[in-house]
């Protein structure tokens, strides 16, 4: 299968033909799942590009040349879950070095630069990126990554990433976007000046729910080298089903996208009018912070929205978010169909309530991944929960 990288005009053409190729034995237009785990070799080290599934299989190489030309980049890595392809970035760092990160962020991701790398000796300070001079304040000779969330989970702040790039690029350092609410179709961080995209390959680009999976894609050969050489030596690698599944899905990312940013903006500008609603969290209102920051790195705002009630009691959010019909109430986003999650007990259980509440995260926060279904059934679903 090849990885050149063709040139297509529209994004919808590319994410339909990206990083895949008819099957040479046979013609079939869609990837074989190579359901194998090891490969003859006509002589010791001789073989025909694969050797054994940690190291490479054939459907997943389709799929991370899918994720590095749909992300405009020339290498792509799959992993077998967003939080693997979390951990092999920092696996890039040693004892000693410094993070920047986000005090807004998916929980998952915290819990894994707290719990587990911090006692390796890698400090991680999280502050507000939306003011690029709090990030120029953290840096420090010890300081070898900046972590990027933007849209941030579940807050929704923007971070300028060409801003932060361009820092980072004065004082050589690594940054890393995790690109997961926003998706290739909004937003392309390697093309303003990004090192590495993340993304939980789990949400938009597989977007059905049927999949757990993770992609890192980048420009520079030699950090493609190194990270998949932690890739292959951790193992931490998808199966050739879950391969397809997010490659079937990536085929149908722009028509996805596109109905989950119109859905997302009729139930953002609903939810803010509602009586019972204190605050609606989204970036596409011209008085979000970093609105226009936005508007400048995004062809959309998606479909992710929060929002807090006006009664903050925990019986009233707990009538709410168990009270929708359509809106299931679980973990995760980026599906067909919309979800209703509370990130203080759910998504961001794992950090602490007093740095929740410290970074503006109240418990009283509700966040919603608003799918593909039709909007008036979803408003109306939100109208007899909230009442």
């Amino acid at each position: 299968m090849s990885n050149e990288a063709k040139s297509y005009k529209g994004l919808g053409t590319k994410f339909i033909h990206a990083g895949v190729e008819p099957d040479p034995s046979t013609g079939a237009i869609m990837t074989p799942v190579y359901q194998t785990s090891t490969y003859v070799q006509s002589a010791p080290d001789t073989h025909k590009g694969y050797d054994y599934s940690r190291a490479g299989n054939p459907t997943r190489t389709a799929l991370e040349n899918a994720c590095a030309q749909i992300e405009n980049g020339k290498y792509g890595l799959a992993f077998s879950s967003g939080v693997s392809a979390t951990d092999a970035v920092i696996r890039l760092l040693n004892p000693g070095d410094e993070v920047i990160a986000s005090n807004d962020m998916y929980g998952g991701t915290y819990r894994l630069f707290s719990k587990l790398f911090e006692k390796f000796g890698i400090k991680f300070l999280y502050i507000n990126q939306q003011d690029i001079k709090n990030v120029s304040d953290a840096i420090t000779s010890n300081t070898k990554l900046i972590w990027i969330e933007t849209p941030t989970n579940p807050l929704m702040n923007i971070v300028d990433i060409a801003a932060v790039t361009q820092l980072a690029k004065q004082h050589k350092l690594l940054v890393c976007v995790d690109n997961t609410f926003a998706s290739p179709y909004l937003q392309n961080p390697l093309d303003l000046g990004a090192d590495i995209v993340m993304h939980s390959s789990t949400k938009y680009l597989g977007g059905h729910s049927d999949v757990v999976q993770g992609c890192l894609v980048m420009n520079d050969k030699q950090l493609r080298d190194d990270l998949y050489f932690i890739q292959k030596s951790s193992g931490a690698v998808p199966g050739p089903q879950d391969c397809f599944l997010v490659l079937r899905g990536i085929k149908t990312l722009h028509v996805r996208m596109q109905r989950h940013c119109e859905n997302g903006e009729k139930i953002a500008k609903y939810l803010r009018i509602h009586p019972k609603v204190a605050k609606v969290y989204w970036p596409g209102f011209e008085d979000h912070p970093n609105h226009a920051i936005a508007k400048k790195q995004m062809r959309g705002f998606g479909g992710m929205i929060s929002f807090e009630l006006k009664d903050e009691s925990a019986a009233e959010l707990k009538r709410v978010v168990t009270s929708t019909k359509i809106i299931a109430l679980a973990e995760s986003l980026g599906g067909v169909e919309s979800l209703i999650n509370h990130p203080a007990t759910m998504t961001h259980a794992s950090i602490p309530k007093e740095e929740r509440i410290k970074n503006g995260l109240k418990d009283s926060l509700i966040r919603l991944s608003i799918g593909i279904e039709d909007a008036d059934d979803l408003i109306e679903d939100l109208s007899q929960a909230i009442g």
